[in-house]
């Protein structure tokens, strides 16, 4: 089974486009894939038609339910603050541990793919003492790492990179979401960072036109397990 992890140099940048995108291609291809967003803060069970959470349940064709949900983020947070904060805020701290043995569960099933999305930026904390790169490091994942176009992007985009490589992660591919207004063109924001980051391979998700299905619409995304 293949595994990876998405995370990203912040939050809003396009991690569940890439990660349904992913998932959605994987399935054209024939392939089992299982997608986990374990943690999500924002989440308002009001308008959970809009979340996250919907959009990984819609892209493998499961129907939204209370069970399917649980099933996908089972740790959901009404706050759009980072978890730790929001998590205080409900009463209910995560437990780092229980997170960690959730995601090990699932290695156990027959798949061919299993994507586990992060929240907000690689050093967001979860707990008062963890953060995204302590439950990476723990799971020991191959890593997706996605960026914006937006102006700063290259400055984020190698601290995240050389942060996530001081610390052991395998950073196996970086995926360019093109932001809104960006002021150049995707290319030369990628052609920047990869004068910089040579041996890691750095795709294109140009901006896609509003839909209820974007990964329907992006183009073909490669990632090799480094």
């Amino acid at each position: 089974m293949k595994k990876f992890f998405i995370t990203s140099t912040g939050t809003e940048i396009g991690k569940t486009v890439v990660t349904t995108t992913l998932a959605w291609q994987a399935r054209k291809e024939g392939k089992r894939v299982r997608v986990l967003k374990p943690v999500i803060s924002g989440f308002d069970e009001e308008t959970c038609n809009e979340s996250d959470t919907a959009q990984i349940l819609q892209c493998l064709d499961i129907e939204q339910t209370q069970a399917s949900i649980e099933s996908i983020s089972p740790w959901r947070f009404k706050a759009p603050l980072s978890p730790d904060m929001a998590a205080a805020r409900e009463g209910t701290p995560l437990e780092f541990n229980s997170i960690i043995n959730f995601c090990q569960e699932k290695e156990t099933e027959s798949n061919d793919l299993l994507l586990i999305e992060g929240v907000g930026g690689l050093m967001v904390p979860l707990t008062d003492s963890r953060t995204v790169l302590d439950w990476i490091k723990a799971l020991g994942y191959p890593v997706i790492i996605v960026v914006g176009s937006y102006l700063g992007t290259i400055s984020h985009t190698l601290t995240t990179v050389e942060t996530a490589q001081k610390f052991g992660l395998n950073v196996a591919s970086i995926v360019i979401s093109e932001s809104e207004n960006s002021p150049v063109p995707i290319h030369e924001t990628a052609n920047a960072i990869k004068r910089f980051l040579t041996k890691i391979p750095i795709l294109e998700l140009p901006r896609l036109a509003p839909s209820s299905t974007p990964w329907q619409e992006a183009p073909e995304l490669i990632i090799k397990n480094p």
